[in-house]
């Protein structure tokens, strides 16, 4: 019989790519607490109608890639393609309206059935920020600093850059909207296959297309800053102010744009060109109107989710940290005694490992591989127990007080 194998598009999380893994979730966790992001933990099914409602029955995400099924009662439910639709559930079904602006974080896994490839798989997972319940732009200043500060802190900045954009308030969107239809019409028989079913129903992602056949038409499309309202601009004048304020450089990109009716104002994503043809990792908007195709009333929002095992390459090998202890077992007979410190070690919060086992040669070659700052040996000397703890500053509180846990 043969042995079973992964599932494609998921993988097995082992050594290093581990723990740069778990480098990035525990930085993200670090700083959501410094934001004072309040953690949220999410379903990871829902009814299919929150995703199907809110990212749109059009989009490639829900007529191509969910996992979608039928339960026992006859329901049909989805395995969560993204966080942003059922935390907007979350918010309108559990009163979390008398918190607003509530800020939230979470993360974890989410699927998608598409072609895997570097960076992308069936089952991902992201990190997730949002604030729900704020039309002011601080609130997106305050996000894209986060995000900022997540990035340098995972030491990946470098070559990271911030581009944004503004899809302007809903009139501004609507007249700009009208403007590509007009011209892209004008255009239509020698667009991609892609951009002729985009034309109608969701023109302003032909501007993101990166079909050749698109870019000579998308460079000279209109503006949004040709139909921007006041409000808009001072919006996203405030926007960039606030980013300059905090020392987050920042691009203007005029072609990046959400295709979705509910996105409104700022729109951006932190891009790199280290990771091949995935260059975005992280990304997000405003979405003022989501929590209405949810059958809620008009609640602002803003958020950004970012892929974890995209940062995770950036981070590349993360080394697993060593023991601050090992401790070595020389004479078999305080193999109770070893595991008494042990216990005392690590109710101290001393990390620390046990080597019992193999010659007592090897058991010191076993500890010196560990790379442990200090080794400490369990011993027989003149017929009695004999404690040693060796290691550099061996005098120092540090020792001291591990000593004294290992002769309790």
């Amino acid at each position: 019989m043969s042995t079973p194998q992964a599932i494609r598009g998921t993988q097995d999380i082992f050594g290093a790519e581990a723990e740069a893994f778990a480098h990035v979730v525990e930085t993200f966790e670090r700083i959501r607490k410094l934001y004072r992001f309040r953690r949220v933990e999410m379903p990871v099914f829902e009814k299919t109608e929150v995703f199907s409602r809110s990212i749109g029955e059009t989009t490639d995400v829900v007529s191509k890639e969910m996992y979608s099924f039928e339960d026992r009662g006859g329901d049909s439910l989805t395995l969560r393609p993204e966080f942003t639709a059922g935390i907007c559930r979350a918010y309108l079904t559990n009163g979390w309206q008398q918190y607003a602006p509530v800020k939230v974080a979470t993360h974890g896994p989410l699927f998608r059935y598409e072609r895997p490839q570097k960076g992308r798989y069936r089952q991902f997972h992201q990190l997730d920020a949002e604030i729900i319940g704020a039309a002011e732009p601080q609130a997106d200043v305050e996000l894209l600093v986060m995000a900022d500060q997540l990035l340098k802190e995972l030491g990946i900045a470098d070559g990271v850059t911030l581009m944004l954009n503004t899809l302007g308030d809903g009139a501004s969107r609507e007249a700009w909207r009208a403007a590509l239809v007009e011209y892209f019409r004008a255009h239509k028989a020698d667009l991609s296959e892609d951009s002729q079913d985009r034309l109608e129903r969701n023109p302003l992602r032909i501007l993101d297309s990166k079909d050749p056949r698109d870019k000579v038409f998308t460079d000279a499309a209109p503006k949004i800053d040709d139909f921007l309202s006041g409000e808009a601009q001072d919006f996203f004048g405030k926007v960039t102010a606030g980013l300059d304020a905090a020392g987050v450089a920042w691009t203007r990109a005029p072609a990046l744009v959400r295709g979705l009716d509910y996105y409104r104002h700022t729109a951006f994503e932190f891009v790199t060109d280290r990771l091949g043809a995935q260059g975005t990792v992280l990304g997000g908007g405003r979405y003022d109107g989501l929590m209405e195709s949810l059958g809620g009333p008009h609640t602002p929002a803003v958020g950004w989710a970012a892929g974890v095992e995209r940062l995770a390459m950036l981070v590349g090998e993360t080394a697993p940290e060593v023991p601050e202890v090992a401790l070595v077992l020389e004479h078999d007979d305080y193999l109770d005694f070893a595991n008494a410190c042990l216990a005392n070690l690590r109710r101290a919060g001393v990390s620390a490992d046990l080597i019992a086992s193999g010659s007592p040669k090897k058991r010191f070659d076993k500890a010196a591989k560990l790379g442990a700052h200090r080794i400490a040996t369990i011993s027989q000397r003149d017929g009695a127990r004999w404690v040693n703890v060796r290691g550099a500053n061996a005098d120092d509180h540090r020792t001291r007080l591990i000593h004294s846990l290992l002769t309790l």
